[in-house]
């Protein structure tokens, strides 16, 4: 292709696209394809010689289109919004064309600087405080555009992470490594937290705390104060909380004006999350939601859901960017130039080295559109969910059960959520609209997002009217005309109730429905946290295990007799990958020894000990074997893993008395697999070699049930060297860094005691 043709060919583009997005009202919202659909459509491998763009360009209907979820389309309500506009495509457009890479200054001035004059022009927008600007010299604040929300949670916590050891270490007499005290921290969020959190604490090998609601959703500042004080007694240390601003399942928020101070107290970075909600923050009159953001470290919303800026564009602002240069300073001589230090470079604020000139498309939004023009248009969304809001008010067969904030509100049919879930099925596979669920309260509701700026009232009307007959064919369930009738009338006084004979059909059509969920309900996900999720993650062993996997990996292992240094410790693919390129783990400890909970019911404790002692020490001829794994292990809690240690359950699923149960230990050394004895394994007097680590803050107690694991220095020569015993009673020399033996320079497979 060349220049001439480009030019025609870019000029067809456009006309296709605007064609697009102005007659998408004719296409199926969501696509009626199965997985795997395009593999009949393309070759198996790529043409060796270069096809006519004529015949590329037919492709896009014949093969792309089809499996086309229509974001865009006025009746997409699934998620939140995630909106074009032209501005923002010919912006992009024209940086696709650039085509420039922003790590530093020197590597494209203007790709810096625009995004350094946008990042303040927003947060002024907003209304942030002038510690979160560039501008403001007084401050070492300042935004940088991220790829997603997800993403600057994740850099937010690795942040905080950093500060907190780095902190630690400063005033620790104990001399801990940074391994030591990652295991003792502890992140919190609300259980409606997006999902995002829980994946940002796995990956960064913390904890996380998903803490309760109040009837409004929103996390309130006791409950914050309380987890706190029960954490600091187990002797952890609290170091980041993600705040949300208009939550994922009902748009809650959480408030800030309470958490905010009790982080500064406690020297806790409260990181806000407001993706969705951030962009209305541009009308004043929506502002109150964010009393309370001068106690922020960090914040953090998605142009690229409302603002009509396409994706990928998320804003994050910090008050000190010397936290990020910390946690993600890389100068090797070849980014360094000769304005290093005197002017900003973006690749120390962020996970990647390059960074796409991302300011273009919102500097031209924010030019196109205007304050005003951006205002008009969040009003208008807000307008159009009220309007939606009434319609379901009106109707005597709909609830909302949660209060409809900006442009979500969450609907559900009276009665069982069987029928609920019906009716979402049932419109998702229509094709005409499309919603995904969620769960609170134990109740499964449907979000309903205005997200489309090209949604109008006779679109919403069009909606409601679909939604209200899809209901009413699913209540009817093979009832007669009279039936129908009378239940009609029913719905219509307010006096209709669901009957126990519906029920039975629902669950029928609810089984059945099972069947086909991928071709009736699509891809749809809850993205936010449920109350069925579990409220402690343990991001340092988690990511890991998980009890059900690990304890059907034991029982195999033991009744075939296997357990020997190979099918010792069940790691992920990842892992594996990892220790047969001979790569030292990150955050690597010489000697991890972690302990799973099998049972958090005390009144179970006895039988599950004779239990374990059968599954050690069996011949492995029990056939019922995995069933007696199986029956307990079903009782386990995740929230109550603590990364090495028996943690104590102190919730109401076991009175609160603190009552610790048996453990499995795993040995992991260096990421190196190693087989533990029997006998290692039967022994209960282990103890984590993190436990005992002594907070130095206020009103830390060391856990009762914990002690500080001695350290025993056998180490004869340099300080990269242990030497641990043998089960044959010889000693060797093991390396630090990776594991190998030091004497002959080959891996052992004895089995071995490890002295820390």
């Amino acid at each position: 292709m060349d220049f001439d043709e480009y030019r025609k060919r870019g000029k067809e583009m456009v006309d296709y696209i605007a064609d697009y997005l102005e007659n998408i009202r004719s296409r199926r919202v969501f696509p009626n394809v199965s997985p795997g659909y395009m593999n009949d459509l393309v070759p198996e491998s790529a043409p060796l010689d270069g096809e006519k763009y004529e015949d590329i360009f037919k492709d896009v209907e014949r093969v792309i289109m089809p499996g086309i979820t229509h974001w865009q389309s006025p009746y997409m309500h699934a998620y939140f919004p995630a909106l074009n506009s032209f501005p923002s495509l010919l912006g992009d457009m024209l940086a696709d064309a650039i085509g420039c890479l922003g790590f530093t200054w020197a590597s494209s001035p203007a790709c810096t600087e625009l995004e350094t004059i946008v990042m303040d022009w927003l947060g002024k927008m907003i209304g942030l405080p002038k510690e979160f600007l560039h501008s403001n010299e007084q401050t070492m604040g300042g935004g940088a555009i991220q790829t997603t929300a997800s993403e600057s949670t994740f850099v937010a916590l690795l942040a905080a992470r950093s500060e907190a050891i780095r902190r630690y270490q400063i005033l620790d007499e104990d001399d801990l490594n940074g391994a030591e005290i990652n295991a003792r921290l502890v992140a919190y969020c609300s259980e409606q937290a997006h999902s995002s959190v829980e994946k940002a604490g796995l990956i960064g090998l913390v904890k996380l705390r998903l803490l309760p609601c109040d009837d409004d959703l929103s996390l309130r500042g006791e409950t914050l104060r309380d987890a706190i004080k029960r954490d600091r007694e187990l002797g952890l240390v609290p170091f980041f909380l993600c705040a949300t601003l208009g939550t994922t399942g009902a748009c809650a928020f959480d408030k800030i004006n309470e958490l905010g101070p009790i982080c500064e107290e406690e020297d806790i970075w409260m990181h806000i999350d407001a993706a969705y909600a951030g962009t209305a923050f541009v009308c004043p009159e929506f502002r109150g939601y964010m009393e309370g953001v001068e106690y922020a470290h960090s914040f953090a919303f998605n142009p690229s859901k409302w603002m009509m800026v396409h994706f990928d564009c998320t804003a994050l602002w910090v008050k000190n960017s010397g936290a990020l240069h910390r946690t993600f300073n890389v100068n090797p001589l070849y980014l360094r130039h000769e304005n290093t230090g005197a002017a900003i470079d973006y690749m120390h604020w962020q996970i990647p080295l390059s960074k796409r000139f991302r300011s273009l498309k919102l500097w031209f939004v924010l030019r196109s559109f205007g304050v005003k023009g951006i205002q008009a248009h969040v009003r208008r969304g807000v307008e159009l969910a009220k309007k939606f809001e009434n319609l379901i008010l009106s109707d005597p067969l709909f609830e909302i059960p949660a209060k409809r904030i900006l442009g979500l509100v969450c609907i559900r049919i009276k009665g069982e959520n069987e029928l609920t879930e019906a009716l979402l099925k049932r419109l998702n596979s229509s094709g005409k609209l499309h919603a995904v669920p969620a769960s609170f309260k134990g109740k499964y509701v449907i979000r309903f997002t205005v997200t489309s700026q090209y949604t109008t009232e006779k679109d919403i009307e069009r909606d409601f009217k679909i939604i209200k007959e899809t209901a009413r064919k699913i209540i009817a369930v093979e009832s007669s005309s009279e039936e129908e009738d009378d239940i009609e009338n029913e719905i219509e006084n307010g006096t209709w109730r669901q009957q126990p004979t519906q029920r039975s059909k629902i669950g029928e059509i609810r089984r059945e429905g099972l069947k086909h969920a991928k071709k009736d309900f699509g891809v749809s996900l809850i993205l936010s946290n449920v109350p069925m999720s579990p409220r402690f993650i343990n991001g340092s062993f988690a990511a890991l295990f998980e009890n059900n996997d690990i304890m059907k990996e034991i029982t195999k292992h033991l009744k075939n007799g296997d357990f020997n240094s190979k099918s010792a410790i069940f790691m992920s693919p990842r892992r594996k990958m990892k220790l047969d390129s001979s790569k030292q783990l990150s955050l690597d400890v010489n000697c991890l020894y972690s302990q799973k909970r099998l049972t958090a019911v005390p009144s179970k404790q006895g039988s599950l000990d004779s239990k374990i002692e059968d599954i050690l020490h069996s011949s492995f001829e029990s056939e019922s074997l995995s069933d007696v794994v199986d029956s307990e292990h079903g009782n386990a809690f995740a929230d109550v893993i603590v990364n090495g240690d028996n943690g104590h359950n102190n919730n109401d699923k076991n009175g609160g008395n603190g009552t610790t149960s048996p453990t499995v230990s795993v040995f992991i050394v260096n990421g190196m697999k190693r087989s533990p004895s029997k006998s290692k394994i039967k022994e209960s007097g282990m103890k984590s070699p993190t436990s005992g680590f002594k907070n130095p803050t206020q009103g830390m107690k060391k856990s009762p049930s914990k002690s500080k694991l001695k350290k025993q220095s056998k180490v004869n020569g340099p300080s990269n060297v242990d030497t641990v015993n043998t089960t044959s009673g010889s000693d060797i020399r093991v390396c630090k860094h990776c594991g190998h033996n030091i004497d002959d320079g080959q891996w052992t497979d004895e089995n071995v005691e490890f002295n820390m």
